[in-house]
């Protein structure tokens, strides 16, 4: 197996990850409303996720260089503090169809802010093929109905925030792909999520009570810290607009556990959606020609 073909696989598996952190935080919301709360618990869970990831490859290197800790804290404020939140607050009004599907519609800015700045991470007709692929499929799944499409009738105040919070992850995944592709992915993962948990810590312990009133706070905070270690680990191998394309499957596994789990139905334009993923994710996992 290639180095390619690990890192799609990778973020496959991430991408399953993504798709059932928020029918978790949903039934974690179900117990205890405060999407705060929430936040801090799923953040300190992921840096007890990084922590093990770390001991099991036998990466004990935590001291970081000082430039990289500015980087570490833009991460974590961009990434997590701004972006998580607002995506876990829209998360109470929006299905989880519409927010993993727009939480991962990436490729866009990557594309743009990549162009400017990671200037020697191309992409070949494949990569080209399989995100416009992507980006029709989450057309169809966010609009709904051939109505809503063809009047371009995208969604509502929540769909916005998901994708301001998209927009803030893609700059997080070109700042790992420019600055910190060296680094193990367990430190960075470590490292975002525990500035994350200091301020939020800060935060919860001045306005409230800090305590785990479900299991589902903590179920969130595992799938997470696999997921975006799978992620990064995928970011090291393949380009960064190929990795949020790949993201783009999370939609068809957020489709399946949002209607056994929360019984979310789908209508028959976002089924067709969805199953264009597959054709995106074909073209993206092409070998490039040498």
């Amino acid at each position: 197996m290639n180095v390619k073909h690990i890192g799609v696989l990778a973020v496959l598996f991430a991408s399953i990850m993504w798709a059932i952190e928020p029918v978790f935080a949903k039934l974690a919301y179900e117990q205890n409303p405060d999407f705060i709360q929430i936040s801090l618990i799923r953040a300190i869970f992921v840096t007890l996720t990084a922590m093990a990831y770390i001991v099991l490859t036998k990466n004990f290197k935590l001291r970081i260089k000082k430039e990289q800790f500015s980087l570490l804290i833009y991460i974590a404020i961009v990434g997590t503090l701004f972006a998580d939140l607002i995506y876990f607050f829209a998360l109470t009004q929006i299905s989880v169809i519409n927010a993993v599907l727009i939480g991962h519609m990436q490729p866009i800015f990557i594309i743009l802010i990549g162009f400017l700045i990671l200037k020697g991470d191309k992409l070949t007709k494949f990569d080209f093929m399989g995100i416009l692929f992507m980006i029709l499929s989450g057309l169809l799944v966010t609009t709904k109905t051939i109505e809503n499409f063809t009047m371009l009738k995208l969604g509502t105040f929540g769909d916005l925030l998901v994708l301001a919070a998209t927009i803030a992850w893609a700059t997080t995944a070109i700042v790992v792909k420019k600055y910190l592709i060296n680094m193990n992915s367990g430190v960075i993962t470590f490292y975002r999520f525990l500035f994350a948990s200091i301020f939020l810590f800060i935060y919860q312990g001045l306005t409230s009570i800090i305590n785990i009133t479900n299991i589902y706070q903590v179920l969130v905070g595992l799938v997470v810290g696999i997921g975006t270690i799978l992620y990064y680990e995928g970011l090291k191998r393949i380009k960064a607009a190929q990795v949020s394309g790949l993201e783009l499957s999370a939609p068809f596994f957020a489709a399946i556990f949002g209607f056994l789990i929360l019984q979310e139905a789908l209508t028959s334009i976002q089924i067709i959606g969805i199953l264009l993923l597959f054709i995106g994710i074909f073209y993206l996992s092409k070998k490039e020609d040498i």
